[in-house]
């Protein structure tokens, strides 16, 4: 993917400076709005969604430009890449000076996009068939409209192409996550690019402000919800340390089961907002010791005969509604220890991947005898597909730093 976004890069900029640049006060005004985009944009972890949006809603409206005022624009396909390019640059050079450079599959994703939605429209445009069919009324937008859905289906396409060469996760629950979140930002950045098109060719340039300004307020927004969940996840992992501080949980313990519960439900298809209530409820499943008078040799819950898994269970859920946390981690928490028919499947996730990792430390042969024991487990304790799952997530090295992983089969 990365490849072919260079490539397409280096064509349409060798192109555009070889040919000259059609209509460059509309070239510079689209130009500068994706810079403008660039230099706003957030910090994302990886695999996080677009953290630029008004760059992405931008380099759209210019890919479906087909007028200018009134007067029709014939700029192309090629050029359209490189003046996205050429944007982008100009606003990532801040962001690379100070160490917070994009991520570049971002960038290849931005670049093969709007080369999509740039292929699917200029040509027609240009040749007159879409004015000629649809004229000017309400089918033009919707046909701007139907090319926007086609353009996020395929960013979603490549977003979990581009996730699963990076991490090696399964490829049909990454792409359902993407499309679970095209009715979020993703929308805002279509409807925009659309608005931003359609301004433009009646208004001209003067438009383009004027409908930026609604997704720089949304994109404020996102901030600071971005700033709320990584307060709350950087809380909830503080809370997850007082096991291990107090001796009641080896070091590692909780982000170990957090990382690895995490792959596995991802394995098994969870959502994004699902992957996010699971990983929390894992690095806390074991806070229900803290109540305990005597601790737990080792902490190694697994261990325990099935009453007493429950009861510190429940004392798990209980510290954790106090936290005020989301019901949905304290439940997980609360039915980690029940037998696994009964259980939600995050709950399932949770207990098999934490007893995993307290049967690899005390069990003879490791991971191995631990899935083992684990597979032996399936009649009551632990479901089939989770522990399978977790089997398929070690064998091609998706274990968190501190667990082994295990050879297939």
């Amino acid at each position: 993917m990365r490849a072919l976004a260079l490539l397409l890069t280096l064509v349409g900029i060798g192109a555009t400076l070889w040919q000259g640049v059609d209509d460059p006060g509309a070239a510079l005004a689209f130009g500068t709005l994706i810079a403008l985009g660039e230099l706003t944009r957030w910090g994302a972890r990886p695999g996080e969604r677009e953290p630029a949006p008004l760059a992405a809603a931008g380099a759209l409206a210019y890919a479906l430009l087909g007028e200018n005022a009134g007067h029709s624009t014939t700029h192309g396909v090629l050029q359209t890449v490189a003046v996205t390019v050429a944007g982008g640059l100009a606003g990532i050079v801040p962001h690379v000076a100070r160490g917070r450079g994009p991520d570049p599959d971002q960038l290849a994703r931005r670049v093969l996009t709007v080369g999509f939605a740039a292929l699917c429209f200029q040509p027609l445009f240009n040749t007159g068939a879409v004015t000629a069919r649809l004229g000017h009324g309400p089918s033009y937008a919707l046909f701007l409209l139907l090319l926007l859905l086609l353009t996020a289906l395929c960013d979603a396409v490549l977003a979990a192409l581009l996730h699963r060469a990076r991490t090696g996760h399964p490829y049909g629950p990454l792409l359902r996550d993407r499309l679970r979140a095209l009715p979020g930002i993703g929308s805002a950045v279509c409807a925009t690019g659309t608005v931003m098109a359609l301004g433009v060719a009646v208004a001209g340039l003067w438009a383009l402000p004027v409908f930026a300004v609604p997704l720089l307020l949304t994109q404020v927004s996102y901030r600071r919800y971005a700033a709320v969940r990584t307060t709350d996840r950087q809380t909830i992992a503080s809370l997850a340390r007082a096991t291990e501080i107090a001796g009641c949980t080896p070091q590692g313990h909780a982000r170990r089961v957090a990382e690895l519960s995490r792959a596995v439900g991802r394995e098994l298809g969870l959502s994004g907002a699902e992957l996010t209530v699971l990983e929390y409820a894992a690095l806390m499943h074991d806070i229900g010791q803290l109540s305990l008078v005597d601790p737990v040799e080792g902490g190694a819950t697994a261990l325990l005969p099935a009453e007493e898994q429950r009861r510190i269970a429940l004392l798990g859920g209980a510290v954790v509604r106090q936290t005020g946390v989301a019901t949905a981690v304290a439940i997980v928490v609360e039915r980690q220890a029940d037998p696994y028919r009964d259980q939600p499947l995050p709950a399932r996730i949770v207990r098999a991947v934490n007893a995993y990792d307290d049967l690899a430390a005390t069990t003879a042969g490791g991971g191995l005898g631990a899935l083992e024991r684990l597979r032996l487990g399936t009649a009551r304790d632990y479901h089939p597909d989770v522990v399978e799952s977790l089997a398929r997530v070690l064998a091609r090295g998706g274990a968190p730093r501190g667990i082994a992983p295990v050879p297939p089969g």
